[in-house]
């Protein structure tokens, strides 16, 4: 902590961040500090504030699918419209830049293994594709205001477009996720929330985790920034916003929020090979298969992605995982809303809560934090 924290600090003294939590820990050693404030002049940060965490979702419903595939409930194999019809039948691209109708009919259906490889042919758009062009004018872009609209809705309109590429054989981050919550949905005949405390917040004891923040503990969500020419200006309010309460639409195409300590819980498991408390959870075989790259031969293409991630990265279930460089073997991800967590091979887990969304700005701070974080 002795570098992060004034880090931390440093932002917080120039206005880029309000606030945040940080853990880091080791086996049983777990340290949490923060830093500033819930909002721009709010109360302090606590170590126990509930945060937006976005895309660190995909892991906590990537082990969700697991433990169905592990009891038998669904397999990798299993073509998606099984229980999503709207994927049925689905014609692709010929060309990530084709237009719309220059498609061709898919080889073979979309499986459970492609929605957790983001190998599906929905996802983010990186270029002015009119693909992606498309994605954009009709709110299928990702982000909270994915959740506008009710789950089917969403999965109806974005079934309106081709695949960016043929299922499992390319990558596009992103859209395979809220579709594979929905896949749980219906799978289990529950409420998405319902089925991953079944499956993954009770067992963990993740009390502070789900789809939203009960209205009692309001008091505990801070407020949501983004940086605009430096300065921070509020999106979401503290202790309001989409988060908080019954979501209005059905969210099972939606991303969690949690606290560092439940996170922690989570990522504890899955550097254990899926033990907890010494007593199984997930099989560890499934655990290894999760945390080593996934991504499909010929699938890391420039427009497939950030530029640059492909150079040392690569994608399990759910996670990234780092392939080569001083931190071979480190698996994590990070969230839109200025979250990051990783763990290293020695078994350090570090997880960083902002509330400030992510930019170019942002990115350098997340990355400043995966170097310094160590015990």
């Amino acid at each position: 902590m002795d570098e992060l924290i004034p880090l931390l600090q440093d932002w917080v003294d120039a206005g880029r961040v309000p606030g945040a939590v940080v853990l880091l820990a080791r086996g049983d050693e777990v340290r949490v500090r923060t830093v500033g404030s819930m909002s721009v002049g709010g109360p302090p940060m606590p170590e126990h504030a509930i945060m937006r965490i976005q895309s660190m979702t995909k892991a906590v419903v990537a082990v969700a699918t697991l433990r169905g595939v592990e009891a038998g409930r669904l397999a990798l194999a299993d073509p998606v419209d099984r229980w999503l019809p709207e994927l049925a039948d689905r014609v692709v691209l010929r060309r990530p830049d084709a237009s719309l109708d220059d498609v061709e009919p898919a080889r073979r259906p979309i499986t459970v293994r492609d929605l957790l490889v983001n190998g599906s042919g929905y996802g983010m758009a990186f270029g002015d594709t009119p693909w992606g062009l498309t994605m954009h004018e009709r709110g299928l872009d990702g982000g909270p205001a994915q959740v506008s609209r009710g789950a089917d809705d969403w999965l109806a309109a974005l079934a309106g477009l081709p695949l960016a590429h043929q299922p499992g054989e390319g990558f596009r981050y992103h859209h395979s996720f809220p579709i594979l919550g929905i896949l749980l949905q219906r799978a289990a005949g529950l409420p998405l929330e319902q089925h991953l405390r079944h499956e993954v917040l009770d067992p963990l004891g993740m009390v502070d985790t789900g789809l939203s923040v009960p209205t009692s503990q309001a008091a505990r969500l801070p407020a949501a920034y983004r940086l605009e020419d430096g300065r921070l200006v509020e999106t979401e309010p503290l202790g309001g916003g989409p988060y908080l309460g019954p979501p209005p639409q059905d969210p099972a195409h939606g991303e969690l929020v949690s606290t560092a300590a439940d996170y922690h819980r989570f990522v504890r498991m899955l550097v254990d090979g899926g033990q907890v408390d010494g007593r199984p959870f997930l099989d560890a075989g499934l655990v290894r298969e999760m945390l080593r790259d996934q991504v499909a031969p010929g699938a890391r293409t420039p427009e497939s992605f950030m530029p640059g991630f492909w150079d040392v990265m690569g994608w399990g279930y759910g996670v990234a995982v780092t392939l080569a460089g001083e931190h071979a073997g480190r698996f994590g991800w990070s969230g839109g809303q200025g979250t990051d967590f990783f763990a290293d091979p020695d078994g350090t887990v570090a997880i960083l809560l902002t509330q400030v969304e992510l930019d170019e700005t942002m990115f350098g701070l997340l990355g400043r934090f995966q170097e310094l974080a160590r015990l």
